[in-house]
């Protein structure tokens, strides 16, 4: 009976969720898909504990399948949800839930991908071919705006909406589109045909909008191309390879992760010259699979988001903003976004 009694496995306790959420990071964990294993978690830099369970310790439900985006805008957190097609809404100070949306359409799920904010609206983007508007006061959806395929990113600039639309469930028959919304009329205005499979996408501080096109991962490489948003027309394509961008001050980080030999790169690129200035700002030795990056003004430092090799603990790498690497914290599956805490 002792010795059933000693090898018997005890249960790993979670350390608690805090009151309120000071000096440390909210991470988003996209999960698997279809697992229903995405995950919100926070880790507390006092003391380097990670609480992988956080949302579920304080909303008692976990958090659903494919955690795909989350943003802070004024006092809440909006946390995308995909394949369960949900919009969860936070308390920014102290993670609470003050709802959880349903983005359903006729009992179809809408399957919402990125979020934006203006003024007193967030827009999203759905799956279904819409972008959804979401009152941030009332938190309900007050307009669908029909937009093209399977719309992804999405960024504003001169006063209007650019989606870039991916077609990606369309595969090989992608989009080669980006949607121009008027913020006035919440109209569609005019589309812009800019490559194969758009993705992520930019503006600078000059107001030029920058997207992503990921062609067909083998004969059509993944490229960056400029948008003059003055005149909504496809003003220059860059002829280097390009998987994400981050806005990283006035310039921005080209990320890219070659699947086939996985391969990882982050350049600093020059949005006044249009150039990459250093082709290997960030050194991505000890990153297995770039699956993301942020920059935080409030600690002035870059944040790589490792997937590994997707079914094992992702890792955050820490950066300075000149590039030296700091640190790595252990994480979740698979981890997409990240908040930092002062």
């Amino acid at each position: 009976m002792l010795l059933a009694f000693s090898c018997k496995k005890k249960k790993i306790e979670e350390p608690e969720a805090p009151p309120t959420l000071q000096h440390g990071m909210l991470v988003l964990n996209e999960g698997l898909f279809q697992q229903n294993n995405a995950t919100l978690g926070w880790y507390n830099f006092s003391d380097n504990a990670y609480t992988g369970n956080f949302f579920e310790q304080k909303t008692n439900r976990s958090l659903g399948d494919t955690g795909n985006d989350m943003k802070r805008y004024g006092g809440k957190i909006y946390v995308i949800v995909n394949v369960s097609s949900t919009l969860e809404i936070l308390d920014a100070s102290t993670g609470n839930s003050i709802s959880q949306i349903s983005m359903v359409a006729n009992g179809t799920p809408k399957q919402p991908r990125y979020i934006t904010f203006n003024g007193a609206k967030a827009y999203i983007t759905c799956y279904d071919g819409f972008v959804d508007v979401l009152d941030t006061a009332s938190l309900s959806i007050t307009n669908r705006i029909p937009v093209g395929a399977n719309p992804e990113g999405l960024t504003i600039s001169n006063g209007k909406l650019f989606v870039a639309n991916s077609g990606g469930l369309n595969f090989p028959n992608v989009d080669s589109t980006v949607s121009v919304i008027d913020l006035g009329s919440l109209q569609e205005i005019t589309r812009i045909t800019v490559g194969k499979n758009p993705g992520s996408i930019q503006a600078d501080q000059n107001g030029d909008v920058y997207v992503i096109t990921r062609g067909n991962y083998s004969s059509i490489p993944s490229r960056m191309h400029r948008i003059n948003a003055s005149t909504n027309t496809l003003a220059q394509s860059f002829t280097f390879d390009a998987s994400g961008i981050t806005a990283f001050n006035s310039s921005f980080l080209i990320s890219y992760h070659d699947f086939s030999s996985g391969d990882n790169r982050i350049a600093l690129f020059d949005t006044n010259t249009e150039t990459i200035t250093n082709p290997q700002y960030i050194p991505t030795s000890g990153i297995q699979t770039l699956y993301g990056i942020q920059y935080s003004t409030i600690t002035n430092k870059i944040y790589c988001l490792d997937a590994k090799n997707y079914t094992v603990t992702g890792q955050v790498h820490v950066f300075s903003s000149n590039g030296i690497f700091e640190t790595s914290y252990n994480v979740g599956l698979n981890p997409t976004s990240i908040l930092i805490y002062e």
